[in-house]
Order: structure tokens, then sequence, then C-alpha cells
């Protein structure tokens, strides 16, 4: 159906959104999913924690909260990403912001396809399926 992009209370411009929602339609396919409505909210840290301590009782900052909507395996979420903590942790992981921001939507999309990160094996094979997506975003 449809994937869509936007701000919340904050100022951001996403490059290349026509390449970014092929690529996680194409992700969501392999998974043997139905896109439904996707929406990526981008945000700032206080915006997010403030979405984190409302609705999951969290007094934590945050790179991405993912709120499932899924019917079945038809995908349907929004997910709130803090662009100031994506940009802060490229920095941190000596990596480029546009890849660690790709790498926090995609997390958010395997959450939505059924993967958990609350366990070490849950978080092992999380990581893969990003980096598997990742690899396949470079093509």
């Amino acid at each position: 159906m449809a994937i869509t992009f936007q701000n919340r209370n904050f100022e951001f411009q996403l490059k290349e959104k026509t390449r970014l929602k092929k690529w996680v339609q194409q992700i969501i396919a392999l998974e043997k999913c139905r896109l439904g409505q996707l929406n990526f909210a981008f945000t700032s840290d206080e915006e997010l924690l403030q979405v984190n301590q409302q609705y999951l009782n969290h007094n934590t900052y945050t790179d991405i909260i993912t709120f499932d909507y899924c019917e079945g395996n038809t995908i349907h979420g929004d997910i709130l990403i803090s662009v100031e903590r994506v940009r802060e942790n490229a920095i941190k992981f000596s990596i480029p912001f546009e890849q660690e921001l790709a790498r926090v939507m995609i997390h958010g999309v395997f959450h939505l396809c059924g993967y958990g990160d609350k366990t070490k094996k849950e978080s092992e094979e999380m990581r893969k399926k990003e980096n598997g997506a990742l690899k396949k975003r470079m093509v």
C-alpha cells in the first residue's frame, strides 16, 4: 500500500526517498510479508524520550520506537526515529549517517516482520538481518 515519511516537530530532509521505499518494500517481500501502511516519523531526542516515557514507561533516550499494527503478515506500523540519536551513533561507530539511518529504519521494519531483540540470540539474529538488508541497499 504505502510508505510515508514525515517530520515530527523536527526539521529534517530525508535523502533518496524513492530508493529507500523500494528497498524497504524489497526487504518486506523477502520476509514473505505484505506492505500495508508504514509510516516513518523523524524527530528529536526529546520528542522520542517523551514518547518512550508516555507509551512504554521507559525514561531513557533511544534511536527508535516501533508501534506495531500488523494484521497477520501485512505490515502496518509507525516507526519513530530520533535523528539526533542516529547522528550521534553514526559518529560513535565511525560510519556514515545515511548508513546508520538505514540500519535503524530496517531494524524497525524487522520488528514489524516479527523479529525481536530482547535476548542475546535475538539481537544477534537481528544484526544479521540488518547487515543482509544493508548489503541489498548498496546494490
